[in-house]
C-alpha cells in the first residue's frame, strides 16, 4: 500500500529512548519517514543536511532548552514545529507557541492524537507552500502547446 506521506520527513527530537521508539514506530506505520535525534546537537546536524517537512520537539533536552532551539531554527525553517512536553501549565504552552511552535502537546498523549496532529499540520503546510508555487500560463489545443510564461511552443510534442 502506498502512503501519501512516504516522501515527507519528520525530525523527532526526544531524549527518552522508549518514547522516541514508540512515536517513531507509530509514525512510520502511518507512512512517514522519521529521523530521530536524542540531543539538540544531533537535531541541528540533521537540519543542516536534510530537508525536514515537520519537527516534533521535546522542550526539556539534556543539552539545552527546546524553546531556545525552536527560536533559533525558526529563523531558517518554515516547517511546522510541534512541541512535545511534560510541562503543562498555561504559561508553558504559551511560551512554546510564542517561541515559534505551531502546536503544543502535553505528555502523555495518545499515538492516534499524535498522528492526527502531524497529518493536519503536514496538510496545512503543504497547502500553504503549494499556494505560493507559481504555475506557468500554458495553453494546449490540438497538438499545440504554448507556454506563455516561458515563451516556448511545442507542436505534437516537439519544440
Amino acid at each position: 500500500m502506498e502512503h501519501p506521506y512516504q516522501d515527507k520527513l519528520i525530525l523527532m527530537v526526544e531524549d527518552n529512548p522508549s518514547v522516541l521508539r514508540l512515536n517513531q514506530k507509530v509514525l512510520e506505520t502511518n507512512g512517514f519517514l522519521v529521523k530521530a535525534a536524542s540531543t539538540l546537537a544531533d537535531a541541528e546536524t540533521i537540519l543542516e543536511t536534510d530537508t525536514v517537512n515537520l519537527i516534533l520537539l521535546d522542550i526539556l533536552m539534556p543539552d539545552g532548552s527546546g524553546l531556545d532551539f525552536c527560536k533559533t531554527i525558526r529563523e531558517y525553517t518554515g516547517a511546522p514545529i510541534l512541541m512535545l512536553s511534560s510541562l503543562r501549565t498555561s504559561q508553558d504552552v504559551i511560551s512554546g507557541l510564542l517561541t515559534g511552535g505551531d502546536d503544543y502537546m502535553t505528555k502523555p498523549f495518545s499515538p492516534s492524537e499524535l498522528v492526527a496532529r502531524v497529518k493536519a499540520h503536514m496538510e496545512r503546510y503543504n497547502r500553504l507552500v503549494g499556494s505560493n508555487v507559481h504555475k506557468n500560463d500554458v495553453i494546449e489545443i490540438r497538438g499545440i502547446k504554448i507556454d506563455k510564461t516561458a515563451r516556448r511552443v511545442w507542436v505534437n510534442g516537439e519544440e
